[in-house]
């Protein structure tokens, strides 16, 4: 079932403005009722301001009579027919300050355990450039001496999922290009005789 927005300011406000009993606000607002219990005896949420259910086109006034009356009876959230905020596919995520300096950390980490991932796909994942992948790869990074490889999921650059399905495109390509080149120089004097 889908929650209110704010459920603890909507449970606020409900204790303070109906009749309704602790079970019904906790099962409206996904709270415990023991939670709710706690907000009305002062205990919880003191000095929230309560968020009008009603005013937030979230509940109308029928249905928390219709509740009021029957114990039994659950609050039942209104359905909004408006479009739901979709996020963003493309374009480049921001990162904080903070974390700008540990890409290059994230950049070695990726290069050094999964060679298979392109280029491409790094920048996609921490949100670098090529320029910078070539320098921490050939160890001309202005901060070379101080970088040391550290996974990007665990400084928040990327999602584990995310970077499971990069990994799971690079094997279903075959890997990066540059590794398939060094595959190939092994395999020259056999061309080279069949030519």
């Amino acid at each position: 079932m889908p929650l209110p927005l704010m459920p603890k300011a909507t449970a606020v406000w409900l204790v303070e403005n109906t009749t309704l009993t602790f079970e019904q606000i906790a099962a409206f607002c996904g709270l415990h009722a023991l939670e709710v219990q706690a907000i009305a005896d002062g205990e919880v949420a003191v000095g929230m301001v309560g968020l009008d259910p009603v005013a937030n086109g979230q509940l109308t006034k029928e249905e928390i009579l219709r509740c009021e009356q029957d114990p039994e009876n659950r609050l039942q959230l209104l359905q909004v027919d408006l479009p739901q905020p979709v996020a963003r596919s493309k374009g480049p995520r921001y990162t904080p300050v903070t974390k700008r300096g540990d890409k290059p950390d994230a950049v070695a980490f990726l290069l050094k355990t999964y060679p298979e991932l392109s280029d491409a796909q790094i920048c996609r994942l921490i949100g670098t450039t090529k320029p910078t992948i070539q320098s921490v790869r050939e160890k001309s990074h202005w901060n070379a001496q101080n970088i040391k490889p550290r996974d990007p999921v665990q400084l928040g650059l990327c999602t584990r999922r995310e970077l499971d399905e990069a990994l799971a495109q690079a094997h279903a390509r075959g890997g990066r290009r540059e590794v398939e080149a060094d595959a190939p120089e092994a395999s020259e004097p056999a061309d080279e005789a069949t030519d």
